[in-house]
């Protein structure tokens, strides 16, 4: 007569999961789902305490991303025109400026100086001075010069005067916001900063215009410097560090 499992003669007893030490859990079996022993197990998370290491932000782009590249110090922004200006093309576009805003001046200091000169002819009346009497020539000849006073050709000049400035601003201030002036339009150049390819502003074009004045040295040698200058710079180019290109 035999006790026990039939499929078990000798009474052996089935073996059992090992257990741990004393007072420790067996290790529980894995799961489905769940990487067993040899499986690669997660990263262990950071510690308390420890700063986390934050993801690098990628490289601000410009747009249609590309990313933007600073220019090398004294050379052209990328994507700036590389074409400079000739000379003649300056020359046509100074002399174009130049009509625009002096030609109503110009007819009005021709207009001042005919009615200057016709004032000028008027003679002292002194048939009335008894003779010998210096003080009545003296005041007839007073009366003369302030009647031949050209009061209306000073008129007429100063106003010629404030609108030859006045021009003057006004083409300061287009090539200030855009480059470029009327007879710059025209023929097509335009007038930037060389490290940006940017406009300069009111303020700097005012300080370019300034420093055309040093072009006028040495016989006007700063004007002519272009014609050999890989920039085709003026003197007031480089010191106010612009160039001239063609955007035809």
């Amino acid at each position: 007569m035999s006790f026990g499992d039939p499929n078990n003669p000798y009474g052996q007893q089935p073996p059992q999961a090992p257990q741990g030490p004393y007072g420790q859990q067996p290790p529980v079996p894995p799961q489905q789902g769940q990487p067993g022993y040899g499986y690669p197990q997660q990263a262990p998370q950071q510690q308390y305490g420890y700063p986390q290491q934050q993801a690098v932000p990628p490289q601000q782009q410009a747009y249609g991303g590309y990313p933007q590249q600073a220019a090398p110090y004294g050379q052209p922004m990328p994507g700036m025109p590389m074409g400079y200006a000739s000379w003649g093309a300056r020359l046509g576009a100074f002399l174009l400026d130049g009509l625009i805003i002096a030609a109503v001046p110009m007819i009005l200091y021709i207009i001042g100086a005919v009615m200057a000169a016709s004032t000028t002819s008027i003679t002292p009346d002194t048939s009335s001075c008894p003779p010998g009497d210096v003080q009545c020539i003296s005041d007839a000849y007073d009366t003369a010069a302030s009647s031949a006073t050209p009061v209306g050709a000073i008129i007429v000049m100063g106003l010629a005067w404030l609108l030859m400035i006045g021009g003057t601003f006004f083409l300061i201030a287009k090539e200030g916001a855009s480059g470029q002036t009327p007879g710059k339009k025209v023929l097509g150049v335009k007038v930037i900063k060389e490290a940006t390819g940017q406009p300069l502003g009111f303020g700097m074009t005012f300080v370019r215009y300034l420093c055309r004045y040093l072009n006028g040295l040495l016989c006007g040698l700063g004007w002519l410097w272009p014609l050999w200058d890989d920039k085709s710079q003026t003197w007031a180019d480089k010191l106010a560090g612009t160039v001239v290109v063609s955007v035809k």
